[in-house]
């Protein structure tokens, strides 16, 4: 059940309209998981530095269960994940940042419960 959280300071106008969907699309390609389990939040118009700078920026959060785990893996997400926004964005790739959160089926409450036991 991966989740995506991008931050950026680009106002909510600059954005694709479609890009949550799009990011839901590309997470479940690059992910190997289904689109119905993503879930997706775009949070626009931050106050935001990166690497010192205001300028536009973003940082993206992806965490799921048990393919994020690996500099291997993250390695290849990451490649994937920027080509994605800096398509979508129009970010050169100094401008984002990404970070992968590993979770464990206990840490997500689902139907009354935890992945876990679904």
């Amino acid at each position: 059940m991966p989740f995506l959280e991008l931050d950026t300071n680009l106002p909510a106008g600059r954005l694709p309209p479609a890009l949550a969907q799009e990011l839901c699309a590309a997470a479940a390609d690059i992910l190997g998981k289904p689109a119905e389990r993503v879930s997706v939040t775009v949070r626009s118009g931050l106050p935001m530095v990166v690497a010192g700078s205001a300028e536009p920026c973003a940082q993206l959060l992806v965490s799921s269960i048990g393919v994020v785990g690996s500099a291997e893996q993250n390695q290849r997400h990451s490649a994937r994940f920027f080509d994605v926004l800096t398509a979508q964005l129009g970010l050169g790739p100094e401008r984002i940042v990404i970070r992968f959160y590993p979770l464990e089926p206990w840490q997500i409450g689902k139907n009354r419960t935890v992945m876990t036991f679904l």
